[in-house]
């Protein structure tokens, strides 16, 4: 559609495009796809990241990933090598992610699966049992807990880069701390 068509319609083509995307994961216009829901900080994104965001799309149609801000970061007293805007930009290049939202506080979970619209929430095997995931969402979705991939964490990856162990990509591998 031309632009001097659109303004005979008096809409905005680029306006009624977001409205559209918008309403495909917003709780208003669900439109039957299977929508899973990730949280984590995905700072120095490496394979065990890759393979998590893998099976956590291979669970439902739409892989919505929450991601920790460095704000919500240094409340937990972590910090990222990246800033948020660069993971963020990094998740989405992914051909497994469909969408990437802020993690700003612990709290927010449950508003999530309600305003996305979510039907399963998945996590590292290591949050299987914590009240803040099983607490807020006991009767809203599915709660999938997965494994993490042997022998490879962000911390295993700091701590080689820092000196700490040698920094090939087996020695990383064979003894990762998370």
């Amino acid at each position: 559609m031309t632009e001097e068509e659109a303004r005979k319609l008096k809409y905005d083509p680029a306006t009624v495009e977001l409205q559209t995307t918008e309403a495909m994961y917003r709780n208003d216009n669900h439109t039957g796809l299977r929508r899973v829901l990730t949280y984590g900080t995905f700072d120095l994104l490496h394979y065990g990241h890759i393979r998590l965001l893998q099976r956590a799309a291979a669970l439902g149609d739409y892989l919505i990933v929450a991601l920790s801000t460095d704000e919500f970061n240094a409340g937990k007293g972590k910090r990222s090598f990246y800033p948020y805007s660069v993971r963020k930009e990094m998740l989405e290049a992914l051909r497994y992610v469909d969408l990437v939202i802020p993690e700003n506080t612990w709290e927010q979970k449950r508003n999530d699966v309600l305003e996305y619209n979510v039907d399963v929430v998945c996590m590292g095997g290591d949050w299987k049992g914590s009240p803040r995931f099983e607490e807020p969402l006991r009767g809203l979705c599915d709660l999938v807990y997965l494994d993490r991939t042997d022998g490879i964490s962000t911390t295993a990856v700091k701590k080689s880069l820092a000196g700490n162990k040698a920094t090939t990509p087996g020695s990383v591998a064979s003894g990762a701390a998370r």
